[in-house]
């Protein structure tokens, strides 16, 4: 069975602030939460929240996440958003932080650009040595949602990993954005074997909740599962109907991958 979790920026809206999204994620059962930025949200209230609820929180975001150039090649916007992403996760209780790639370095080429985010990554690793929180680089699409993504597709994440070699760091795998690029979830996950961190997902088309779309959900799991990982998967889609329904169909389907 696998642990889901719950992406209050965008479930348990109805409840109020992210705190109130907490418990409300609680009471319907929910014993993992995730969410985007931290530097938004009162830390106090909701580290609160997860404690009186003994709900995990599984994720959250470091900022800059399209672009780190301020003028040129400066990097220090991605290392300061870095720094409070991972002194907000241990605050929080969170393991891991989640990072992009942004859009790239204007003038250089594709490769070149890689080999820059990848040495950013690398020295974000050995700074960060002995906190205890580790990240997962996050491919995106750009076919849809975010057009001029660096890293758009799985294989560029993976490569960025691999090239890193720190157990510390891997890839965030997000089955609607790996859909939507066009990628077979099973030759992407086989190729990123030992390297995935954490797993979303959102239907496909539309990015709705589970079985608004097209995505055989019990097919994918099992090819998940297949796969060897065994961590949370993040509920990260716009639900259209109310988000204590709208998790029924994934949840029925996770008990029995």
């Amino acid at each position: 069975m696998y642990q889901l979790s719950a992406n209050i920026e965008l479930l348990f809206k109805e409840a109020g602030e992210a705190p109130d999204r907490v418990r409300a994620a609680a009471a319907t059962g929910f014993d993992a939460v995730e969410m985007w930025f931290s530097t938004d949200k009162d830390l106090d209230a909701l580290g609160k929240a997860l404690a009186d609820t003994g709900t995990q929180l599984t994720s959250l975001l470091a900022g800059p996440r399209m672009g780190y150039t301020y003028p040129g090649t400066d990097l220090a916007p991605f290392h300061e958003g870095l720094d409070v992403a991972v002194a907000n996760a241990q605050q929080l209780g969170c393991p891991r932080v989640v990072l992009a790639s942004g859009t790239g370095f204007p003038g250089m080429n594709r490769q070149k650009n890689h080999q820059l985010i990848t040495d950013m990554f690398a020295e974000a690793v050995e700074r960060t040595a002995g906190s205890g929180i580790e990240f997962a680089l996050e491919p995106i699409n750009s076919r849809v949602d975010h057009p001029g993504a660096l890293t758009d597709r799985t294989d560029d994440a993976v490569q960025i990993a691999r090239a890193i070699g720190s157990d510390r760091f891997g890839i965030l795998y997000d089955l609607y954005h790996s859909i939507v690029q066009g990628e077979d979830p099973a030759t992407e996950l086989a190729n990123a074997a030992g390297l995935v961190k954490y797993v979303q997902l959102a239907d496909v088309p539309g990015r709705g909740q589970p079985g608004s779309g097209r995505v055989d959900w019990a097919a994918q799991l099992g090819v998940l599962r297949a796969s060897g990982y065994d961590g949370p998967i993040g509920l990260e889609y716009f639900p259209t109907v109310p988000s204590e329904e709208s998790v029924r169909l994934i949840r029925s389907i996770a008990a029995d991958a």
